[in-house]
């Protein structure tokens, strides 16, 4: 069964959208210069980062351009 959506902000977008997957990197930071020291595996990271929880991809509206939850397109 496939989901229908409507973009909250234009309201009448019923059928141009983009489905961007997330794809989250755990990284250890340099403070100083933002520089990339460490990368981390999901599964091996440090005790004080926490894994990425959020969602798997986020929907854009292809009329306006709001990019937010898929949830926020179903609801309305």
């Amino acid at each position: 069964m496939s989901k229908m959506y409507v973009c909250p902000r234009c309201k009448t977008n019923r059928s141009r959208f983009h489905f961007m997957e997330q794809s989250p990197r755990a990284v250890k930071m340099d403070p100083e210069n933002g520089a990339v020291i460490q990368e981390f595996e999901q599964t091996q990271l440090d005790p004080f980062h926490i894994p990425y929880s959020g969602p798997e991809y986020r929907i854009q509206c292809g009329t306006c351009g709001l990019n937010e939850d898929e949830r926020l397109f179903l609801r309305f």
